[in-house]
């Protein structure tokens, strides 16, 4: 075998290994998380001081005077004390998969002239006008509100007179005067002790898989919220524990595994007064439309929610009658839904605009398109991937070649128009003249964020993040009759001869891996230069290619993305005969895990070894809401469910499998692994297994990020050291 060459890819006394897992996989220091002002003076957004660096500062960009402002910094507003995360911040972050630490959230009132945010776990508030007194803050002033201890997702009031946030299982509100006591809003104290109800709380499938990481919603006068409660008692309860610290007592996680109960989510109109305040239930069919996936409350119109089927077959939205007369707060029908396999849309809607037309998203001729009012306002082939703003006008990410995502932008004046041309992966954020776009590239490394004001130049804002020791190229296929998106890199400064492969799939539905995107092939590039041709494809229910495509593993999640990372195999090698395609592994994470573990169990003879990190290996142990919209529920056809289960398969495997697994990991628990390597123990089938103690879905600390990369390199390289012969 090939082995990698003196010094390639890394600079001097620096591993990419090292490197990536130092850097958070290159995400520190880079500007992230924008807020425009709606008189286009401000830009506020977050960024690390350098790109090792995990403690997360406020800035503001004065688009006027285009320059940076810290106006708050974790260390030096912590006093150069240590960060202590409340259990409740620490799940935040694990669901919205947060590598770095300090200030990582925040929210501004209506004129983005103030914020709020909170560091461990007490709540800040701090003026944003360059020079000027605000509110209870001067400009870059912090001002520590009254709150109880553990104070997680801060958000003002639009008029910025208060800011409700969530401790322990309440929802509070604290004045910005800061000269008044802070007061619960909603709580309900469990006298056994379970806690088992949440105020203002996203509960946990909205958080992982609907997107939705809040549970309150203030009105646009700052007078009244909308509140979900959360009763978790109906949801089973799972735990975790970490070996390594046998004096830790486990810790209890309520996890609404596929076919058993939800949590029960009821919305609730609030008019909080300290001592009280009026409270009032918020009326839809929750039986049929058990789950709220979005909250929409703008000046534009009144309350929207996205409503949505068990079965995932229908979705509602409804407007909110807020007529102060009635003791319930009724709902209509604003629309519905329907799709055979199950109903989608992207990101960001449904939504007002200022014109009080509903922004929505239908499949229509192949294509997810937007919809204003009545009228279809993007063409087909046009494929809208997420809504970034919209009120004004509407700013979207879309594209009409998969590997390639621009910004784009629609009103009723100037109709639909790009907003970049980068031929990589863009977006924006900032319906009026000034916008914030954010790009990334095959021609450099990280991302290019600009600040850009109708009729100017863009104007960059500063990147620290590291620039990485690799320098990766990747070759762009589109192979067989699905013309499936493949790239290939081979290690650098390769000039001909047989190379072992392996294969990096993610493979399944939400993620798309081959874009036009630097970043995304660093890791690639670095596994190439250790000897091997890596391989990259997605295949059907990825992202990118349409609604049909999507829907392909309908009731199927196995064999149809089993069967394209075949194809995308043979096609490569068909392109490049240097592909030795009797020495083929594969790789991957999560859905990525499955398919790497499903390889090598039903497809030995086209894959040789696997590494398969926290895969799921049984759906009926993964969540209800990803799991049922592609499989239904266990109960109702248990066929599917064995058919999509990894554990018959286990007597079958006859190739090197290294199975890894975080131990505390709270999204595909270790379940999987150990049960899946107990039933490949019982068939007499050896494998490897490498739990990680205190790991959880993401392996953020760098000494396990960085080895464990270095012990799938080692494992492969002897797995693959000789060709597998048919037979």
């Amino acid at each position: 075998m090939t082995g990698p060459a003196e010094g390639r890819g890394e600079s001097a006394g620096v591993s990419f290994p090292r490197q990536q897992a130092r850097t958070r996989r290159f995400s520190l220091g880079t500007p992230r998380n924008f807020t425009v002002s709606p008189d286009g003076e401000r830009v506020v957004f977050l960024r690390s001081p350098a790109g090792d660096d995990p403690a997360t500062c406020l800035w503001v960009y004065d688009v006027p005077s285009g320059t940076e402002r810290e106006v708050a910094g974790a260390r030096q507003t912590l006093g150069g004390g240590e960060e202590e995360l409340p259990d409740e911040e620490r799940a935040r972050r694990e669901r919205s998969r947060e590598l770095a630490g300090g200030i990582t959230a925040y929210a501004c009132e209506e004129a983005v002239s103030h914020a709020a945010f909170a560091l461990s776990g007490r709540l800040w508030w701090v003026g944003l006008e360059a020079g000027q007194e605000a509110g209870g803050a001067a400009a870059g002033d912090l001002v520590e509100l009254p709150a109880p201890s553990g104070v997680v997702d801060p958000r003002p009031d639009p008029q910025g007179r208060s800011v409700a946030f969530l401790s322990g299982p309440g929802l509070y509100i604290s004045a910005t005067s800061g000269d008044e006591p802070c007061f619960a809003v909603a709580e309900e104290h469990d006298p056994e002790g379970g806690g088992t109800i949440t105020w203002g709380a996203a509960e946990f499938i909205a958080a992982e898989e609907m997107g939705r990481a809040r549970g309150f919603w203030w009105s646009p006068d700052g007078r009244s919220l909308l509140a979900a409660r959360v009763d978790n008692d109906p949801v089973g309860t799972w735990w975790t524990s970490d070996p390594s610290q046998p004096a830790h007592p486990p810790r209890a996680h309520r996890y609404p595994a596929a076919g058993t109960a939800d949590a029960l989510v009821t919305l609730w109109l609030l008019e909080p007064v300290p001592g009280g305040g009026r409270r009032r239930p918020v009326s839809w069919d929750a039986r049929r439309f058990p789950y709220l996936v979005a909250v929409h409350w703008s000046r534009w119109g009144p309350p929207l929610l996205l409503v949505e089927q068990r079965d995932h077959k229908q979705c509602a939205v409804l407007a909110v009658d807020l007529d102060g007369e009635r003791e319930t707060a009724n709902t209509s029908t604003v629309l519905e839904a329907t799709d055979t396999a199950w109903v989608d849309w992207p990101a960001g809607v449904p939504a007002w605009l200022e014109s009080g037309e509903l922004l929505w998203a239908v499949a229509d001729a192949g294509t997810s398109r937007l919809k204003v009012g009545d009228e279809l306002v993007t063409p087909p082939g046009l494929q809208v991937r997420e809504v970034t703003s919209s009120g004004r006008s509407v700013v979207f990410s879309a594209s009409d070649d998969p590997e390639v995502v621009e910004a784009w932008s629609w009103s009723k004046d100037g109709g639909l128009s790009k907003v970049t041309e980068v031929g990589g992966v863009s977006s924006a954020t900032g319906d009026g003249a000034v916008k914030v776009v954010v790009s990334r590239s095959l021609s450099w490394p990280g991302a290019r964020t600009s600040v850009q004001v109708d009729g100017s130049e863009p104007r960059p804002l500063q990147n620290k993040a590291e620039a990485p020791v690799v320098d990766p190229s990747v070759n762009f296929l589109s192979v067989g009759p699905r013309q499936l998106r493949t790239g290939v890199v081979f290690p650098a400064g390769h000039r001909g001869g047989k190379l072992p492969v392996v294969m990096a799939p993610y493979g399944g539905p939400g993620a798309q891996m081959v874009m036009a995107s630097r970043s995304l092939w660093l890791e690639a590039q670095w596994l190439a230069d250790q000897g091997f041709v890596v391989v990259v494809a997605d295949g059907r229910g990825t992202p990118g290619r349409g609604p049909a495509f999507e829907r392909e593993v309908y009731r199927d999640l196995a064999m149809p993305a089993l069967e394209d990372q075949v194809e995308a195999l043979y096609g490569a090698a068909e392109a490049f005969p240097e592909l030795d395609l009797a020495r083929v592994g594969i790789r991957g994470w999560s859905f990525g895990g499955y398919l790497a573990a499903l390889a090598v169990l039903a497809r030995p003879d086209v894959f040789h070894a696997a590494v398969a990190g926290a895969p799921v290996t049984d759906w009926r142990w993964y969540d209800t809401y990803y799991t049922e919209r592609f499989l239904g529920r266990p109960q109702d056809d248990p066929a599917v469910y064995e058919r999509n289960s990894l554990l018959p398969l286990a007597p079958k495997l006859s190739r090197p499998l290294f199975l890894v697994h975080g131990l505390v990991d709270d999204n595909v628990f270790a379940v999987h692994t150990l049960v899946l390597s107990g039933a490949l123990l019982a068939a007499g089938r050896p494998h490897s297994v490498l739990p990680l103690p205190a790991v959880t879905h993401v392996a953020s600390r760098e000494d396990v990020a960085e080895n464990l990369l270095l012990a799938q390199v080692d494992f492969f390289r002897n797995a693959l050291a000789e060709p597998v012969r048919p037979g």
